[in-house]
């Protein structure tokens, strides 16, 4: 009976030894914790991700403890510029952990039963090999110069967007659901730019194919938790348990999105293959992915199918950043631009002066790229509701180097060491009332005349505390692209329609990584703008 009772008493003391002997040696119990669990177990910061509430958490503690707090003995966010975002993202710090106990949480965004995308690779290196392949295509000036994309947005504005949108007020009153129809057009857009118009989706005219994607697209959501963040547990749980914490179907639609893309893929490579293609049929994107992986495979002997897998990897990847992210926006801009009629007046004021307009009875042409983009009300509308409403603003993790490092501004710097998993959150960022007065509002405003401020607040309201899309050598390198067409979007709804609130039930983001409305349903109503 003694050695029953003996381990009763050893195996707790033992444990909290054990605990002890870990929070006295780790350097983070320096820095203020989050929880008064989490410099002793990751347990809170996982039950805090598991329940959804990790933006609007963390956003809580910061307020609270500073710009450095720590979230588990092997984690830290960051909401500072120095000590922050210049040392970790500026840094080059990975994405991966390397080592014993490697982990890369990007992994989750690799397509192919696993094969790695720019965006899911968890070392620079591997990244800045496939970034150099394609980062020339979405450039600024190949994007506002490219007559391939000025065809392919002529078409989708003028012979799909326009007339659905007119279509809309003569049979239906005028009421739509415009999420739907964003989440359309930026489809069309991205997929015409990477596959080509011939190759690519065509969403806007086939909502029955809209709906089956959008559902396959939107169901997986609930389930991203447990192979995101413990991937080698959830297979042990299926392998050896036999039970699923992600049912699948999950996989199915994954499965049927991949064969979806396949799809397109092949469609372009049939395109190019015939020789002579006009440019609103050339897949810009593809055929400069395809000719750079093929060169690369060349050197390595690589087989023809790890070619075909790693580029359907890498365009899956940009259809669904490109459309998803810029959807989110694009909604959240119709609806402040609804809420907010003298801004709505201001901006359609402003479309009117573009040669030639962008009207449903004008000629089929776009106005140049680049006279859109200067258009200084427009970009600040655009501009604000990225920083309000970012699609992203969920934490990016990062892991430390094997040198560690110091972490937190001058006078609350920590030393941080290797290994540990660190991140920031535009979401947080964006909502400094220092840099940002009034953060919570949206004021488009606030972007003009923004040179009259002084060269150092410009650049923190542009560049260091802006985080749209990233910092860094893996920002988002399909920004320029997503900015074009949204721009273009707007100006193509606005100078045409008066839009006004009909249903935005569940119109909040969700709080999340990538962060939708709520409800996957935005009624509005159109009114035509008089001639």
């Amino acid at each position: 009976m003694l050695a029953p009772a003996l381990l009763a008493i050893l195996v707790p003391l033992l444990f909290l030894t054990h605990v002890l002997y870990s929070y006295v040696r780790n350097p983070l119990r320096k820095i203020p914790a989050a929880h008064p669990l989490a410099h002793f177990t990751a347990a809170w910061i996982h039950s805090v991700r598991w329940r959804a509430i990790e933006n609007a958490t963390l956003k809580e503690a910061h307020d609270r403890l500073g710009p450095i707090i720590c979230l588990g003995p092997e984690e830290v966010s960051v909401n500072c510029i120095k000590g922050g975002i210049r040392e970790v993202y500026a840094g080059g710090f990975e994405k991966g952990k390397a080592g014993k106990g490697g982990y890369n949480w990007y992994a989750f965004f690799a397509n192919y039963n696993g094969v790695d995308n720019m965006f899911s690779t968890g070392g620079n290196k591997s990244h800045s090999m496939r970034k150099r392949m394609i980062s020339n295509v979405y450039s600024k000036s190949v994007v506002n110069a490219s007559p391939a994309l000025l065809a392919q947005a002529t078409t989708i504005l003028h012979d799909r967007f326009l007339p659905c949108l007119e279509s809309t007020v003569r049979k239906d009153e005028g009421v739509i659901d415009i999420y739907a129809l964003l989440n359309a057009t930026t489809m069309d857009i991205v997929t015409g730019y990477i596959f080509g118009l011939e190759a690519s989706s065509n969403l806007i005219d086939h909502p029955d194919q809209l709906k089956w994607f959008l559902g396959l697209y939107n169901s997986r959501k609930a389930y991203n938790f447990w192979p995101q963040e413990f991937p080698e547990f959830s297979g042990f749980v299926e392998q050896w348990l036999g039970y699923r914490l992600v049912p699948k179907w999950v996989g199915e639609a994954n499965a049927e999105i991949e064969r979806w893309t396949q799809r397109m893929s092949e469609g372009a490579a049939a395109v190019l293959a015939k020789g002579d293609v006009e440019p609103a049929d050339t897949p810009t994107v593809y055929q400069q992915l395809h000719a750079q992986l093929t060169k690369e495979a060349k050197k390595c002997d690589a087989e023809k199918a790890d070619l075909a897998a790693l580029l359907a990897s890498e365009v899956l990847d940009h259809l669904a950043a490109g459309f998803d992210t810029s959807g989110i926006t694009l909604a959240f801009v119709v609806h402040e631009l609804s809420l907010h009629k003298h801004v709505q007046v201001r901006l359609q004021s402003e479309l009117q002066t573009l040669s030639p307009l962008l009207v449903s009875s004008s000629s089929s042409t776009l106005p140049n790229p680049k006279t859109v983009d200067a258009l200084p009300f427009l970009h600040a509308v655009i501009w604000e509701t990225l920083r309000l409403h970012s699609a992203i603003p969920g934490p990016q993790p990062r892991f430390t180097p094997p040198q560690g490092c110091r972490l937190g501004p001058d006078e609350q710097s920590y030393y941080v060491p290797c290994g540990v998993r660190v991140s920031a959150s535009a979401g947080l960022l964006h909502a400094n009332e220092d840099v940002y007065e009034g953060a919570s509002e949206w004021r488009p405003e606030r972007w003009l005349d923004i040179e009259s401020l002084g060269e150092e607040k410009r650049k923190d309201m542009e560049s260091r505390w802006f985080w749209a899309f990233g910092s860094g050598g893996r920002m988002c390198v399909g920004s320029h692209l997503a900015v074009y067409q949204m721009k273009y979007i707007v100006a193509a709804l606005y100078s045409n329609y008066s839009t006004f609130v009909i249903d935005d039930t569940g119109i909040e983001q969700m709080d999340s990584y990538t962060a939708p409305p709520r409800s996957e349903e935005f009624l509005i109503k159109l009114e035509r703008l008089s001639a």
